[in-house]
């Protein structure tokens, strides 16, 4: 019997595959608990209707993040740090206060494990920190440290 696939099954398909199963096993199995339709003209449609759906919804995500890295090319963050004796930043600014300044001032969330620059900035001056949008979207977050007087 031929059925489409709802969901991964091991040893058998990835989702949406169309693949030739036993009788028992597909109306035993699969069909009553949801990982598997019957194969059928109507069932073909819907199938390409959500694998068309997907490939939208992708194609939208992926244009927000593009639109979010330029607009984050544009921002600069600054903070305040106090200085030592000797002119050396005291602490470190690390990516989840970045994305905590990114959320209060701007509404934009962003995952810190997303962060391509895993080191915390720990010098004065204007640091760049890449961020992974979406799949080869990177967007720049430009961070300024000065000291506080």
């Amino acid at each position: 019997m031929k059925v489409i696939l709802l969901q991964d099954v091991k040893n058998i398909g990835k989702k949406n595959q169309v693949v030739e199963v036993s009788d028992g096993y597909a109306q035993n199995y699969l069909i009553p608990r949801r990982l598997a339709v019957k194969s059928t003209s109507t069932g073909l449609e819907i199938r390409d209707r959500q694998i068309q759906s997907e490939k939208d919804e992708l194609l939208r995500k992926k244009k927000e993040a593009e639109e979010l890295a330029i607009k984050l090319q544009t921002l600069v963050f600054e903070f305040n740090a106090q200085s030592s004796k000797d002119g050396r930043m005291m602490g470190t600014i690390s990516q989840k206060e970045v994305v905590d300044l990114l959320k209060q001032k701007y509404s934009i969330i962003i995952d810190k494990r997303k962060f391509l620059d895993k080191y915390p900035i720990n010098a004065f001056g204007y640091t760049n920190l890449r961020v992974e949008l979406f799949k080869n979207v990177i967007g720049t977050i430009r961070v300024h440290v000065s000291e506080k007087k």
